[in-house]
């Protein structure tokens, strides 16, 4: 069995290889990776035979041989000193080259430290890293190179400093930017949820995933800063006699370039081709790894939107059993910096959630409902806001709560499932180590143990060979079986409530019945709570037992699901059951639609949102936001003129017929 795991293993690890190297031969024989392949292969022969082959040729002073032309002896002539010139330009690509790599090594090093910093380090000192990158970067690169090299000195040493203090804002600007996009990937904050420290969130999930990025822009930046040390040794900043560089003989030869140009475009040259090969080399590495390189160079009046009632704590579902809930929310609300002052996209919501229940949450796009999952899962930063009179989990306050205490408890009871499958996990991680890291944060389990409690999670979601599978990557993965891993991953501690943000949006119907069924089973088994989020109104009905209706940040109506399509008495709740088809749906008519848009946050109408849409909507309507108000056991709506029972019969014939319902029309 381990010899098979292993040669599995090994398969894959070769089939990658292969796929990669198939790439670089193919780019090997375009014109591009071919003249960069050629480029690289003498320029490196260079560096490592030329001070070997010609280096004594090249120190050798010759005084009856001063200031010469080209000649048969001499290719291009002698300098001063009667040395000759070609043997010196051949020798001076060592020193030339390892300047160049060691000043970029430098440049790209604290490029990546300061564009990873703000990650790491409190939000003030992040921010301060930040805005001396911005700084730093709004200057031209050479002249901060100059600068650098005035500070340090004249000399290789200095000079070396200069150039790669001079390219690291570039590359911290880069990182950032890559790090930014990683960020906000659904592994990542999947780690944040089972929680991963700020370092190993960094080291082990954001920067693997931008290093290829980076690797091809340090490669064209090699050439930059080729350029630029050939520029300090040109004007006297750089390598000091008797060592010498492309730069240093270029300004020796300068001085006779009219009489004998040999020695001052040789270097020239040189530095020129060596500068293609590098760049060369950047395009054709990005076009195998797929990427597009980001080369660095080196170096009015706010409409006031009045505020919304707020649902009152006394609006919290009350206990059915008189036990505490799992999750308790009053007056939650989320904010982010605009334009105009702050958009508040959730805008003051109470709900809760009891051990064993399904609560699902559907609405349109925009309504807030992933921001709410979010936000009780503690992924909402800066410069978002997150406020609530009361949001707690497990009766712990998650608002007043240190971060380092509440890391243990998210990661081990708090499981989260994302919207898109294949961005739930890393890509350059194996999935069994994914899993495993949980265990090994929160358990302390030694490796090995952590991996064997993986692949056990692994089978418990019904992954077919879970001991293969658990070394594949997530590409290797279908999606159905990635989602199942992402739940598998909850698993790896003991779940109270698994928040499910759209889990089922990009699978066939036969996949997303597979993944609500886990999700049922997983409930009974470990009596957890869900938190279903969808669009779908019928995924909602059939797999919860209470339903939340969320239109413009607010809970529009709370309705127990089996009462869902008898029961709902708001004009958007009915027009989004209306908009459903079914068996009974006359195909020669249109479809039900709700007309308009929803409204943008920074865009919310006074009084009630979707009184612009409704067709039961009164001035009232328009002018006050309006309370929720109880309708019977566990049934709460937000609504001036809800649908009443005896207009339900006519509405739906009417929906039927293809004519106008409440809320919407055919």
């Amino acid at each position: 069995m381990a010899n098979a795991k292993a040669n599995a293993q090994a398969d894959t690890k070769a089939r990658t290889s292969t796929k990669r190297g198939a790439r670089w031969i193919a780019v090997a024989r375009t014109p591009v990776g071919a003249c960069a392949g050629v480029l690289l292969l003498v320029v490196a022969a260079l560096a490592i035979l030329a001070p070997i082959l010609w280096g004594d040729k090249a120190s050798a002073v010759d005084t009856g041989a001063i200031l010469q032309g080209p000649s048969d002896t001499h290719l291009l002539g002698t300098d001063s000193l009667g040395r000759d010139v070609f043997y010196r330009v051949l020798v001076a690509t060592r020193l030339s080259l390892l300047l160049a790599v060691t000043a970029t090594a430098i440049g790209v090093s604290l490029g990546v430290v300061l564009g990873a910093a703000p990650s790491v380090l409190p939000r003030r000192a992040g921010r301060l890293v930040t805005a001396g990158v911005n700084v730093a970067v709004a200057f031209p690169g050479l002249l901060l190179a100059l600068f650098f090299a005035v500070i340090f000195g004249v000399g290789t040493t200095g000079a070396v400093a200069a150039i790669g203090l001079a390219m690291a804002p570039s590359f911290a600007r880069l990182t950032q930017t890559l790090a930014a996009g990683v960020a906000g990937k659904d592994y990542v904050a999947a780690a944040r949820v089972a929680g991963v420290g700020r370092m190993r969130l960094l080291v082990r999930h954001i920067l693997p995933n931008v290093a290829e990025p980076l690797a091809v822009n340090a490669t064209i930046a090699a050439g930059t800063s080729l350029l630029a040390f050939a520029g300090l040794s040109f004007l006297g900043l750089g390598v000091q006699a008797p060592d010498y560089d492309w730069g240093r003989l270029l300004g020796e030869g300068l001085d006779r370039i009219y009489m004998t140009p040999g020695p001052a475009l040789a270097p020239c040259a040189a530095v020129v081709i060596t500068g293609l090969a590098f760049n060369l080399f950047g395009e054709a590495a990005a076009a195998v790894l797929g990427l597009r390189t980001l080369s660095p160079r080196i170096g009015g009046a706010s409409r006031r939107v009045p505020p919304p009632p707020t649902q009152k704590p006394d609006t919290v579902t009350d206990a059915r059993d008189g036990n505490e809930p799992v999750l308790a929310v009053e007056n939650l609300r989320v904010a982010f910096p605009g334009r105009s002052g702050r958009t508040t996209p959730v805008r003051g919501i109470s709900f809760s959630v009891r051990a064993g229940e399904a609560v699902g949450v559907v609405g349109e796009s925009g309504s807030g409902k992933s921001l709410t999952a979010m936000a009780v899962s503690r992924l909402i930063e800066s410069p978002g806001r997150v406020t609530a009179d009361r949001l707690d989990f497990t009766g712990t306050p998650l608002l007043h709560t240190p971060e380092r205490e509440l890391r243990a408890l998210l990661g081990t009871s708090l499981a989260m499932v994302f919207q898109d499958p294949m961005t739930s996990f890393n890509p350059v991680k194996s999935v069994g180590r994914q899993l495993a890291e949980v265990a090994e944060q929160h358990r302390d389990l030694p490796r090995r143990a952590a991996f064997a409690r993986a692949v056990d999670r692994l089978r418990a979601v019904w992954v077919p060979a879970p001991g293969r599978r658990a070394r594949q990557y997530p590409h290797e993965f279908s999606g159905g079986m990635r989602q199942r891993a992402m739940i598998g991953m909850g698993l790896m501690g003991e779940p109270k409530l698994i928040v499910a943000d759209e889990p089922t949006t990009a699978l066939d119907v036969t996949v997303q019945r597979q993944v609500l069924r886990l999700l049922a089973e997983v409930r009974a088994n470990a009596d957890a709570a869900v938190l279903l989020i969808s669009h779908d109104v019928t995924v909602i009905a059939q797999n919860c037992d209470r339903v939340l209706v969320m239109y413009a940040g607010r809970i529009v109506e709370e309705l127990p699901a089996e009462g869902l399509y008898d029961n709902a008495r708001h004009p958007y709740t009915r027009a989004l059951l209306a908009a459903v088809p079914d068996l009974d749906t006359d195909l020669d008519r249109p479809l039900a639609t709700i007309p308009g848009r929803p409204p943008t946050p920074d865009r919310v109408p006074a009084g009630c949102a979707f009184a612009p849409r409704c067709p039961r909507a009164e001035e009232r309507c328009r002018e006050t936001d309006p309370e929720p108000v109880t309708q019977g056991n566990g049934h709460r709506v937000a609504c001036w003129n809800p649908v009443t029972i005896t207009e339900e019969t006519a509405l739906a014939d009417e929906a039927r017929a293809g004519g106008t319902v409440a809320g919407g029309t055919a």
